[in-house]
């Protein structure tokens, strides 16, 4: 793809000057003015879309000075609906991220935005009698968060049992226990519903999106770093970690809302949602942080391995993960496996987090002899990061003040920040898209002082309270949680008997 600088003269110019670049075309004139295009032989490299000189020799000048480090990139000529599928990783993302192509920043930062409604959305408040459940109906979900324009609808909410081996991931409250003793909500699934977005984005996209945890590196503790086989079909040997697959897997019968696991309840929606649209353009999305990457890219896998995203004729629906401060999920071969069924990762990470570098510290995907390592003399602690990494670095940005808080380093905001000023390795930070400042601070202290933005300042007005009719502040009731659709059962014994046809056709 050729990019293009236009540049504009006072008086036309009598000839066109050398320039470090490929070739320059006149491409419209005035009586008042000269515009050339210079076409630049350079994949994704986008100019300022405007540079008015008053002469030819001005212009030689500023073509001389501008250098790869200086350029602003801005515009990919073509629209996402045309390339959508590079968008989504079919070609695991070569020559998107260094320069970075606008239309991925946009989507990464909208995915992004997607993860980061599970925190903005979740009662984290253990004086809350409803800690622990998502604050708003799924009718009102983006309408309440200010998401309206984004034109995707709540499917349905996932839930996992806190009843695992990972109690710093769950949150419960001090005061009695009105909704579950034994539940968290964990995320959601929702579709893109919006004919206008539908026809912007190429595809009808559905959006899996987990939540991570409440602190920082609390839950790591509870990481046994014990691999187990993620038996979903495919080889024994491909195995998760253990906190991963109880949070993924685990059901509690007591509970109505755990009745299924947090993986039924995917499998099941992924289903039901993709029968609904048979015959359609789709693609599925899987996104979260933290620990909520962990669980995106399991559950990617798992969708993948089971076969759902296959259709008449054996074509594949695109299965992509959107991956913020993810730790490591599974061995080698697990990483291998997710290679081989076409699941898309880009894994956004700051290189001063260190979530993304365990578990597996001894052995892992940089250990030259890993592969030897793990199958032949079985070593149980092997693991492997899955997909293309994009490692970005909070000291670049102006904007960010310095600090010892892994937590910050570790903060999602902080990374949609990072991601709007990325253009490539070596090129100066630059806010593209404009993303407000202030979001950095919404849950920790990141931003420089100048900028007159409190940290921590994301809360409910007056803690959710407010005065009833006699004057006296209360808690106000909230409609009963979403559960599960009565269809659930369904749908999964749909799967399950699909896997029991499949296994025994082998």
């Amino acid at each position: 793809m050729a990019s293009h600088l236009t540049i504009s003269f006072n008086t036309p110019p009598k000839k066109f000057p050398s320039s470090p670049f490929s070739k320059a075309h006149l491409f419209s004139s005035s009586t008042s003015t000269t515009l050339i295009k210079i076409n630049i032989k350079t994949k994704n490299l986008l100019f300022p879309t405007h540079t008015r000189c008053s002469s030819v020799s001005s212009l030689s000048t500023t073509l001389e000075n501008i250098n790869e480090t200086q350029l602003v990139f801005q515009e990919d000529e073509r629209l996402l609906c045309e390339i959508w599928k590079e968008i989504q990783g079919c070609n695991d993302w070569e020559g998107l991220l260094d320069p970075m192509n606008p239309h991925l920043r946009r989507e990464i930062i909208r995915y992004g935005e997607f993860t980061q409604a599970c925190y903005d959305s979740f009662d984290f408040d253990p004086d809350s009698k409803y800690c622990g459940t998502c604050k708003y109906q799924g009718a009102h979900f983006f309408e309440k968060l200010d998401m309206a324009d984004r034109g995707y609808q709540i499917s349905r909410y996932l839930y996992a049992t806190s009843n695992i081996n990972l109690p710093n991931f769950f949150q419960k409250s001090r005061m009695s226990k009105i909704w579950s003793t034994h539940a968290n909500w964990i995320g959601y699934v929702a579709v893109c519903t919006d004919e206008e977005e539908i026809r912007r984005l190429g595809r009808r996209d559905i959006v899996v999106a987990w939540r991570g945890t409440v602190t920082y590196l609390e839950w790591i503790t509870d990481l046994k770093d014990i691999l187990h086989s993620a038996n979903f079909g495919g080889d024994p040997a491909i195995k998760i970690e253990l906190g991963f697959y109880d949070l993924y897997t685990r059901k509690e019968e007591r509970c109505r809302y755990c009745a299924f696991s947090a993986r039924e309840q995917v499998l099941a929606e992924i289903k039901r949602l993709l029968e609904y649209y048979d015959g359609e353009e789709i693609s599925i999305t899987f996104t979260g942080h933290s620990l909520g990457a962990a669980l995106a890219t399991v559950s990617a896998y798992d969708i993948a391995e089971l076969g759902l995203n296959l259709v008449d004729g054996g074509a594949k629906i695109p299965i992509t993960v959107y991956s913020f401060s993810g730790p490591r999920v599974g061995n080698l071969k697990f990483k291998e496996r997710c290679e081989e069924l076409g699941v898309k990762v880009l894994r956004v990470i700051n290189v001063h987090d260190k979530v993304p570098t365990v578990p597996g510290i001894i052995a892992n995907e940089k250990v030259q002899f890993q592969k030897y390592i793990e199958e032949t003399i079985s070593f149980p602690w092997s693991y492997a990061h899955v997909g293309v990494e994009l490692a970005l670095d909070h000291t670049h940005s102006p904007f960010l003040k310095p600090t010892k808080d892994l937590g910050c380093a570790h903060n999602l905001e902080a990374h949609l920040h990072l991601v709007d000023g990325y253009h490539g390795k070596e090129r100066e930070f630059r806010l593209a898209t404009k993303r407000d400042i202030a979001l950095v601070n919404k849950s920790c202290d990141f931003l420089r002082s100048e900028y007159g933005v409190p940290p921590y300042w994301r809360q409910d007005e007056n803690k959710g309270m407010v005065r009833n009719g006699d004057g006296r502040w209360v808690l106000p009731e909230r409609p009963v949680v979403d559960s599960h659709p009565p269809e659930t059962a369904f749908h999964l014994e749909q799967v399950l008997g699909r896997i029991g046809r499949t296994s025994a056709s082998q």
